[in-house]
């Protein structure tokens, strides 16, 4: 198996061993290339590129196009647009802003390929005040318009390209979502706060499970990691929250695993 670098079109550097994206991950956290929030965390830049190699983006689009939002993978909205019309199951997407003032609403009307009508996706005024955005300080105050738009087209991208998207969620509209509360200090256990500073110090080994569930090919690989990391937890080396994380990303893959099993048992048949 190589060990270096190499490239190729057009998606540049391919990473061929763990050993390489973690270099690369190194390199990349250590320059001004990386966003704020992926700067000094070479684990993290690799898991970027890792979950954008899954939707199609080379490494440099990756680390630009993909957030973590609360623990989660998300994309942000422009990106998302730029998959979608990429895709070969696009025909068109189509956006406007109707109406002025309390009265706005966007629309995002999407076609698909094959399909015999478009789907037409809205998300007024209203519908931010039901959400509680309306008003809100930082964008959705300083430009209402462009968040509505982002708003619909989110949505309607979802509802139209899933399989493009792979189900992940616009980093703007998981900006929105409240982030996870935690247990109230008398009601963990008198251990957490040991157990949380290991966590912190052990991130490159909560990387790389991230990165060995992203890489497992078989039903039997993601069984081993999943056992390894609930080994993790009762050493105290990974905390709930950890696990929960990590776990959510198995029943991912083992959804995707499980699909591609079945894609090809119907291919064979």
């Amino acid at each position: 198996m190589a060990t270096g670098l190499t490239t190729t079109e057009p998606k540049g550097l391919t990473l061929h061993t763990v050993d390489d994206a973690m270099k690369f991950g190194k390199m990349l956290a250590d320059s001004e290339f990386a966003p704020k929030d992926f700067r000094g965390k070479p684990a993290s830049c690799v898991l970027a590129v890792q979950h954008g190699a899954e939707i199609g983006l080379g490494p440099m689009q990756s680390i630009q196009s993909v957030a973590v939002i609360n623990g989660r993978p998300s994309i942000w909205g422009d990106a998302a647009l730029a998959l979608v019309m990429g895709s070969a199951v696009c025909e068109f997407v189509r956006e406007r802003i109707e109406g002025d003032g309390e009265n706005l609403v966007a629309v995002c009307e999407t076609k698909r390929r094959g399909y015999p009508a478009p789907s037409v996706t809205q998300f007024s005024v209203a519908d931010a005040k039901r959400a509680g955005l309306w008003g809100k300080s930082g964008p959705w105050t300083q430009y209402p318009r462009r968040m509505l738009q982002l708003r619909a087209r989110g949505f309607g991208l979802r509802d139209a390209f899933p399989d493009v998207l792979k189900g992940l969620v616009t980093a703007e509209e998981a900006q929105d979502y409240p982030a996870d509360t935690q247990a109230p200090a008398a009601t963990q256990k008198p251990e957490a706060p040991r157990l949380e500073a290991k966590a912190v110090a052990s991130d490159d080994r909560v990387g790389k499970a991230r990165l060995a569930i992203n890489a497992a090919k078989t039903m039997s690989q993601l069984d081993q990691i999943v056992r390894a990391v609930n080994d993790r937890h009762a050493d105290g080396l990974f905390t709930a929250a950890n696990v929960d994380e990590l776990l959510a990303l198995a029943n991912g893959k083992s959804e995707l695993i499980q699909g591609d099993a079945y894609e090809g048992v119907q291919t064979d048949g």
